[in-house]
């Protein structure tokens, strides 16, 4: 009985904590149940590990987030790479972003953070 009362809680708790499908920040726009990404209007092809970086970096909009906490997220805990794998995707990512790339900010000798 009381098992059943803190699982029906914790969902009651949990409702109103749905991910948000579109985020945006100034001119990017990820549609992240279609897995569509628009850089004013128009549509920015990604691979999959540059779609999961731009969300991460979406949703922690205004938090600076470290290479190794990228990587564990992005990669996995189990990821053997360099740190410099966070760098060339940030780098590729950017480019592909255009002009909404600059929203990307290094913070030298940290990681990165997304700008709102």
């Amino acid at each position: 009985m009381e098992l059943i009362s803190r699982v029906k809680a914790l969902l009651r708790r949990t409702k109103d904590m749905v991910e948000t499908p579109v985020l945006t920040s100034g001119s990017i726009e990820v549609d992240t149940e279609k897995r569509i990404v628009t850089v004013n209007g128009a549509v920015c092809e990604l691979t999959f590990k540059e779609f999961e970086l731009l969300k991460m970096l979406l949703i922690n909009q205004g938090i600076v987030l470290s290479r190794n906490k990228i990587m564990d997220q992005v990669w996995g805990f189990d990821y053997e790479g360099e740190s410099r794998t966070v760098d060339m995707h940030i780098k590729t990512l950017r480019q592909k972003l255009g002009e909404g790339g600059g929203a990307i900010k290094t913070v030298r000798n940290v990681g990165y953070v997304m700008g709102r």
